[in-house]
């Protein structure tokens, strides 16, 4: 073989090796990206040939799959699709995935399969997806969203078991009919896209697990609890003035109303909570500390979020350069801000005795056959404070219940919050966060109404919050016992 016969041969051969290597690479590196890229027409239509998998919660059927005259499937939301669209979301042929639908799409389009389901996928034996189950209680989830859309408010309420972390209800408002987005008919679909989009309220948005506000009073939950690990107790004595001057300024900060806390004078922490006395915990907090206060935070879930499968705001306390800084953040004001989901974690907290659980909205996944392919199962996060702080925050939350604007007398722990902000002139979000802390109980909830729910300024949590959060406790506790 001469020379320039020989130099070919080896070209050929180098390049036989680049491209076996290329295709390696693809098909071990690169197959998920392509086979899941929106211009692979392919996938979208094998996807499509076989029934994707039922979402469902509490035995009803959320989310299912019809074939059309083709043989392909589409996708439908029979049952309250508004008041659950938030958590199960859409599947649209144009606009995508959200919720469950998205964070699921594997195991509900049958590409994620079981560890028992591997010779199937190998064989082409796959005929549907994987179902999956929601924590979710229909009952509860009804009541949730009817006491914000009915009254017409903005806002969210999440409800939770605390032992496990099991949401029980998730509502947003305003909502959507999944349905429309995913209508087959591009003029429907279309023209119910352009109107969600155009829409102030944002009702695509998530507003409980994607929307961070400032908490107002219910983060005294928090500040109370770095105090209660440190040397304060419930009877410890702090401020009752109705104002106090941020430390090195001139700024001052007030109570509700400008008011006196029980008259004014020295006051026990017990007091300051029940009648959420501004000025007491800005003390309190410049006392705490700033590396306390946000170790506490951090602990509470504050800034952190979850393994939910759904989309999620961080939030955090912001930073804290001084102690005036420090001094507006205790009272859940300044940078501070959470969702409805972690105040409700928050709560939950509280309630399972200061330990953290993971909260999760799927309970299981299911084979065609209804078979147990994966179960979700519980998590503890952490220790958040010590059990005996826990026990002085829930009595501490019981007198701040009986305190509440329209309290039943029934045995409920709960904190309210007014957060400001904007200008003078802008009605505040209000807050309410609560637990049933008898031995048989085992529900937590947080609602958040936005811009006061029309009421103007003068808007509390106690009067607009706290009677969803009560309607929503009893309906989970109902359901649940």
């Amino acid at each position: 073989m001469n020379r320039a016969i020989r130099w070919v041969a080896v070209f050929a051969l180098l390049l036989v090796a680049v491209l076996l290597v290329n295709l390696s690479y693809i098909q071990v590196f690169r197959e998920d990206e392509l086979a899941h890229n929106p211009l692979n027409k392919r996938e979208f239509l094998q996807t499509k040939e076989i029934p994707r998998g039922q979402i469902s919660a509490g035995g009803q059927v959320l989310a299912s799959s019809t074939p059309d005259e083709a043989g392909l499937y589409h996708r439908s939301y029979p049952t309250d699709p508004v008041e659950l669209s938030h958590v199960t979301g859409y599947l649209s042929d144009r606009f995508g995935a959200a919720g469950v639908e998205q964070s699921y799409n594997g195991v509900l389009n049958g590409t994620e399969v079981g560890a028992g389901q591997w010779l199937d996928k190998l064989s082409g034996n796959v005929e549907a997806g994987n179902n999956v189950e929601l924590t979710l209680l229909p009952e509860v989830q009804q009541v949730a969203y009817h006491e914000l859309a009915d009254k017409g408010y903005e806002g969210s309420v999440v409800a939770l078991r605390p032992s496990t972390g099991e949401v029980l209800a998730m509502a947003s408002t305003p909502s959507y009919d999944p349905n429309a987005v995913s209508d087959t008919d591009p003029e429907t679909s279309g023209a119910a896209w352009e109107q969600l989009q155009a829409d102030e309220g944002k009702p695509l948005l998530n507003h409980a697990t994607q929307e961070t506000l400032p908490p107002g009073s219910i983060f005294k939950i928090i500040t109370t609890s770095a105090a209660l690990e440190g040397d304060f107790t419930p009877e410890s004595t702090v401020t009752g003035a109705p104002s106090i001057t941020l430390p090195n300024t001139e700024t001052t900060l007030t109570n509700y109303a400008g008011q006196p806390c029980a008259g004014g004078g020295d006051v026990s922490l017990r007091t300051a909570f029940k009648l959420s006395c501004n000025t007491a915990f800005v003390q309190v907090g410049e006392a705490v500390g700033a590396e306390k206060f946000a170790e506490t935070a951090k602990a509470f879930g504050v800034g952190e979020t979850y393994d939910l499968g759904l989309e999620q705001a961080a939030g955090g306390v912001g930073d804290l350069p001084d102690e005036a800084a420090l001094g507006q953040s205790a009272i859940g004001q300044r940078d501070v801000a959470m969702t409805a989901l972690q105040a409700a974690v928050m709560a939950g907290t509280v309630a399972n005795d200061g330990a953290r659980m993971s909260p999760h909205v799927v309970s299981r996944i299911t084979a065609p056959d209804l078979s147990e392919v994966k179960k979700i199962g519980d998590k503890k996060l952490n220790q958040a404070i010590p059990e005996e702080v826990a026990a002085q925050v829930t009595d501490l939350m019981r007198d701040s219940e009986r305190n509440t604007y329209g309290a039943t007398g029934a045995d409920i722990a709960s904190k309210t919050g007014t957060a400001e902000h904007g200008d003078e002139s802008t009605p505040p979000h209000t807050w309410y966060v609560a637990f049933s802390p008898s031995e048989d109980a085992d529900v937590a909830v947080a609602v958040v109404v936005k811009n006061g729910g029309g009421e103007g300024v003068g808007a509390t949590g106690g009067k607009i919050a706290s009677p969803i959060g009560r309607a929503v406790l009893d309906a989970a506790l109902r359901a649940t016992r």
